[in-house]
């Protein structure tokens, strides 16, 4: 299997900067790479997180935000119209022409060198609006589905901008990334929906884990009725 999704990439990487108004240290705020990059097990050569509990690791080494998203926050919170767009929310790489439902959670692509691994969805935090400076906007990124999603880096190597995403393996052609999203944020899912996509080929282990203690207590609270 060898195909193109998207079309060629931009790169982004950046140190951590205080995120107004209370000043936490982020990574978010990204400069955009005009050379060829190293990107290993933890990411891109340069590139940092602010919080390492929720952010950074193996399975979240690099972030894709879809570039077509932006204007559908602009159309939610006109007053971004000019203020957004590729690296805003900080991804390391950003495309058109792809969704969360046109990726497979697993999927692995060439890039460059590289070789990277669909392992989840991003999940959005109240740092989108402090970067974004409108209220809602996190919420939105999460009702809206339009999360972007991290790769594990399967095989270390340089990848330079305008390269292209080439899908070389599907191993979930039935868990898109919009769909596992669904299940995720889902009021009560369907208990072997959540046992299987636990086990599905290269989830991260965080939401391997979460998935399963969830199934786990729709299974134990499935004849109660109880409100989750």
């Amino acid at each position: 299997m060898s195909k193109v999704l998207g079309g060629p990439v931009t790169v982004f990487a950046g140190g951590l900067r205080p995120l107004p108004p209370e000043g936490q240290m982020t990574g978010m705020f990204k400069t955009q790479l005009r050379a060829p990059v190293w990107v290993g097990r933890e990411g891109l050569a340069g590139d940092a997180q602010g919080d390492r509990r929720y952010h950074g690791g193996p399975d979240k080494a690099v972030h894709l935000y879809p570039v077509d998203h932006y204007a559908r926050l602009v159309a939610a919170f006109p007053a971004l119209a000019g203020e957004v767009g590729p690296g805003t929310l900080g991804e390391n790489l950003s495309v058109a022409g792809v969704d969360e439902a046109g990726v497979c959670l697993g999927d692995v692509f060439a890039l460059g060198a590289c070789r990277l691994q669909i392992t989840q969805p991003r999940r959005p935090c109240w740092k989108i609006d402090h970067r974004l400076g409108v209220s809602g906007a996190s919420r939105r990124v999460a009702d809206d589905g339009i999360t972007g999603w991290y790769f594990r880096v399967l095989t270390e190597g340089e990848i330079a901008p305008d390269d292209t995403l080439q899908l070389v393996e599907r191993p979930n052609p039935d868990i898109s990334v919009a769909r596992l999203w669904a299940v995720e944020t889902a009021h009560r899912p369907a208990v072997d929906d959540v046992r299987a996509l636990s086990q599905a080929v290269g989830l991260s282990a965080g939401w391997a884990q979460k998935l399963r203690q969830r199934a786990d207590w729709l299974e134990r609270h499935a004849e109660e009725g109880s409100p989750e």
